[in-house]
This record gives structure tokens, C-alpha cells and sequence, in this order.
């Protein structure tokens, strides 16, 4: 006899993880995952940022997830290969590698609300530390002030638009179907006046599709969801059509064996590096390595990018 289970919960899903379940869906569906590890020594950047944040108050304080951001945009900067698109039909066995100039990052955010968000930072690749900082600290301020199922509705109708531009009929259909016809499944967006007020707020005061829209790059800040974690994350989605996303977890207390095989303690952060194997081999990525190599090596080159 089959046993019978008792729910504790059920929930229909709302419109941010239908669209996560499709993003993640379309990503292990298609894209040929290789995911590596890199745990480099953090010990003497940890203290060139305690350094750098001696006066700081609360407003003006850099944290580690800022300039790990700029460290990670200055890697890309000498790998170029990880900051691009990849549009692959499979069918016809054709494929477009697009590289770009501008490094717009795709950053998983969590909203007052405890729901995830990933939002669109835009032309990351010219910023300092502290304008990374102030685009991070609006970008949740306007966050607040918007109706999130509002603001995925729009990304989510402009996507589905857009495949039926590529000749994605069906899906365009179903997607459609899917989110307007009435029932538990039906997409809650606002109408009448309350949609009227919402959208009398000024753009820059609210997030828009221009913020939720796709990045060429996903960083994820994995380490900062679970502070004390001790391990790494060992695989990552890439959300298409980018080709790289990259996890940073917490730093951990480490030891590190010497030369001379003396052993001493000190702090690493893994990063976790998920590469589209269709666009990039392993040699491609070696460059973004050898540079975070670099910076970690001689953090006191960090202050010049404050």
C-alpha cells in the first residue's frame, strides 16, 4: 500500500521563480558546464582593506564584496574572453561568440522582502570602489520602492516578445498562456489605479527592466548569504546567453604549508568559475586567474582604485 505523505507546504510559483526555474531550466538544458575552483591566499588583502576602512563610517565603508567586485572586473579586464555572449543553434550547427567592451554584471541581490533578485549593474568597468559601492547601495534603495512582480512581468514579456521575433512561436504561446490565463497559475500585476500610482514614480527612483535585463556576467557573492560556510561551491549555472558566472564564497581560516614544509595559518576565499565549454576552454580563463594572482599577491595596488 502506498503510503500517504502529509504536505507541510505548497505553494504555486510566483512570477520570480518562474523566471529563475526557466533561466536555470534553459541553462543546464543547454549549456555544457565546466566549473573550476580558485582559492587564492587573502591574508595580507584582508588587512590592506581593514587599512583602507581605519577612518571609515558607515556611509563611506568599502566592504569585501565591493572590492572583490573591482578585483574580479580588473580580471576580466585581462581576459576579455569571459565578458561576451554566445547565441549556438544547435540544429543548424552554428554559433556567434560575441565579446564585449563594457562589463555589465548580472549580481544576485536579496530583497527586503528575503526574496533574490538579480539585477543588471551597468558599466562596471570604469567605476572606483566606491561608485561600485554607490550603485549597489541605489540599486537596493530603488529596489524598495518597486513592485518587483511588476518589474519582472515587464523582462518577462519583452523576453517572450523577443523569442517570438527568432521565430519561437510555441513558446511564445505557451508563455503566454501560462502567465494571463485566469487561475491559481495566472502572473499578479497591477491595474487601475494602483497601477497608475506605481508608475508615477520617476524611473530613477524605481527599478525598471533596463535593471533586471541580462548582464555579460553573472558574480554571485555566495560567501556573504552564510558568513561562517567552510567549504566552496563546487558547480554554478550560467545564465544565457552569458558564458561565465562566477560564485565567491566566505574567506576561511586556512593552513598553508611553506616550502620548507613549515605550516602557518591564513585566509583564502574560493572562487567558483563555471565557464560555456561551446566558447571557452580552460586555457581561455588562465589570463583572469593570473591577474586576481597578481592582485592578491600585491593588494596595496587596491588603494589606487578607491
Amino acid at each position: 500500500m502506498k503510503q500517504k505523505l502529509t504536505s507541510t507546504k505548497k505553494y504555486n510559483f510566483g512570477i520570480a521563480r518562474k523566471i529563475v526555474s526557466n533561466m536555470t531550466s534553459q541553462s543546464w538544458e543547454e549549456i555544457p558546464h565546466v566549473c573550476v575552483t580558485y582559492e587564492p591566499e587573502v591574508t595580507d588583502f584582508l588587512e590592506v582593506v581593514k587599512e583602507i576602512n581605519k577612518d571609515a563610517t558607515p556611509e563611506t565603508k568599502l566592504t569585501i564584496n565591493t572590492i572583490i567586485m573591482r578585483i574580479i572586473i580588473e580580471g576580466l579586464k585581462a581576459c576579455p574572453a569571459m565578458n561576451a555572449h554566445l547565441e549556438f543553434n544547435r540544429k543548424l550547427v552554428r554559433g556567434t561568440y560575441t565579446q564585449y567592451k563594457e562589463i555589465h554584471v548580472s549580481m544576485p541581490m536579496v530583497l527586503n522582502n528575503g526574496e533574490m533578485m538579480t539585477v543588471n549593474l551597468h558599466d562596471m568597468q570604469d567605476k572606483t570602489i566606491s561608485q561600485i559601492r554607490d550603485t549597489v547601495i541605489d540599486t537596493k534603495r530603488r529596489a524598495d520602492n518597486s513592485d518587483m512582480n511588476e518589474v519582472m512581468f515587464e523582462v518577462s514579456l519583452n523576453d517572450t516578445l523577443k523569442g517570438l521575433t527568432r521565430g519561437k512561436i510555441l513558446q511564445t504561446v505557451y508563455r503566454l498562456y501560462g502567465s494571463k490565463m485566469p487561475g491559481k497559475h495566472q502572473v499578479k500585476i497591477l491595474s487601475g489605479e494602483k497601477k497608475k500610482k506605481y508608475y508615477s514614480i520617476p524611473e530613477k527612483d524605481r527599478l525598471t527592466k533596463h535593471d533586471i535585463e541580462q548582464g555579460t556576467i553573472t558574480i554571485s557573492n555566495l560567501g556573504s548569504i552564510y558568513r561562517e560556510w567552510k567549504g566552496a561551491c563546487t558547480i554554478l549555472e550560467i545564465v544565457p546567453p552569458q558564458v561565465v558566472a562566477i560564485g565567491v564564497g566566505a574567506s576561511q581560516l586556512v593552513p598553508f604549508a611553506e616550502e620548507d614544509g613549515s605550516v602557518r595559518t591564513g585566509y583564502k576565499i574560493p572562487f567558483t568559475i563555471a565557464f560555456d565549454h561551446r566558447a571557452l576552454d580552460m586555457s581561455d580563463i588562465v589570463p583572469f586567474m593570473k591577474k586576481l594572482d597578481s592582485i592578491f599577491e600585491n593588494p596595496e595596488m587596491i588603494k589606487n582604485w578607491v
